[in-house]
């Protein structure tokens, strides 16, 4: 037997449909259902509708709010449950309405909310880590690292009417941050633990989402607070200051000393004593040291014109060896 093995293989026939057809490269993509092809692009309206980027324009006052809600509620909770409350702003982002929902971990509390001066709704999102952690605290527990999490059963009456006093107590800093921007009265409607029934918005929309952190004590959770952009609309233009206070498109500097110096800008007034049509010809005709009748009696008032613009009439006097006009109707403002 020699050392080297030689087998000849035949080759391989091809795949055939049939007797005759063979299968080529698109037979094979169109059986597997084009493995490996990268999807066509969307265009059009459904590219802007289905995208996942959101152009959308940066609201700046939305974190001074933030910043103030975190002052407050901190305050409030020590007083409500009487532990060490740690309130921190994770972050505030604009995100679809359809894509911060299905996002939001389950179980979790959604507070419904209206604006009673914008007429619109909003949502507050309290995770299970900060719903058994308040319920704990408030039920008097200590705590030790924090209840633990429990699976396959909704929330009891008794621990949504808990979370729904730290609710209102949130939603209560939020319109007292909004304050200085705009009065507004916040009521919390309902209380629901599917985002089904928490729909106040169509999933394209875009919102702003404020999301907090809160730490009791070794125990805690996250919740954040959901505007859309239609319910900011009315106060959009404050939203876009930079700090409070800000006057938008206005300087008081400036505008007094504009107002100064208007006040010494020479302008030229024009006494217009009378005026008279002439057909070109006639125009053409006239010569030097001709007189050209106007009709007009030298008591008869004139008009006072500036840039072409009538101002007001008046009578031509003298004063002090100079000729003067003295105004006879005020400033017109036509």
């Amino acid at each position: 037997m020699s050392d080297d093995w030689d087998f000849d293989l035949p080759d391989p026939k091809p795949m055939v449909i049939g007797e005759d057809q063979e299968l080529d490269q698109l037979d094979i993509d169109a059986l597997f259902g084009d493995v490996g092809t990268p999807a066509p692009q969307k265009s059009g309206l459904r590219a802007v509708i289905e995208s996942d980027v959101i152009n959308h324009e940066r609201l700046p006052m939305l974190e001074v709010i933030g910043d103030r809600v975190i002052r407050m509620f901190a305050t409030n909770m020590r007083n409500l449950t009487s532990d060490a409350i740690d309130v921190s702003l994770e972050a505030t982002t604009s995100v679809r309405f359809g894509e911060f929902m299905n996002r939001v971990p389950l179980p979790a509390m959604f507070g419904v909310f209206r604006v009673e001066e914008w007429e619109n709704y909003g949502i507050v999102t309290v995770d299970s880590a900060l719903i058994y952690s308040v319920v704990d605290a408030l039920l008097g527990g200590r705590g030790n690292g924090g209840p633990g999490r429990t699976d396959g059963r909704g929330f009891t009456t008794i621990e949504s009417s808990l979370v729904s006093r730290m609710v209102e107590l949130a939603l209560s800093d939020l319109a007292a941050a909004f304050e200085p921007i705009a009065p507004i009265t916040i009521k919390l409607e309902r209380i629901e633990t599917s985002p089904r029934f928490a729909a106040i918005a169509s999933p394209s929309n875009i919102t702003a989402v404020s999301t907090f952190r809160v730490d009791m004590e070794g125990r805690g959770g996250m919740f954040s607070i959901l505007l859309p952009y239609a319910t900011l609309e009315p106060v959009r233009n404050k939203l876009l200051q930079r700090f409070m206070g800000e006057k938008m498109g206005r300087d008081a500097i400036w505008e007094a000393h504009m107002r100064s110096e208007m006040r010494k800008t020479e302008v030229t007034l024009d006494a217009v004593l009378a005026e008279r049509t002439f057909p070109l010809s006639e125009v053409r005709g006239l010569r030097v040291g001709q007189t050209i009748p106007l009709n007009k009696h030298p008591d008869d008032p004139f008009e006072i014109q500036c840039g072409g613009v009538r101002l007001g009439r008046a009578q031509l006097g003298q004063r002090n060896e100079n000729i003067a006009v003295r105004l006879v109707t005020d400033i017109t403002k036509d």
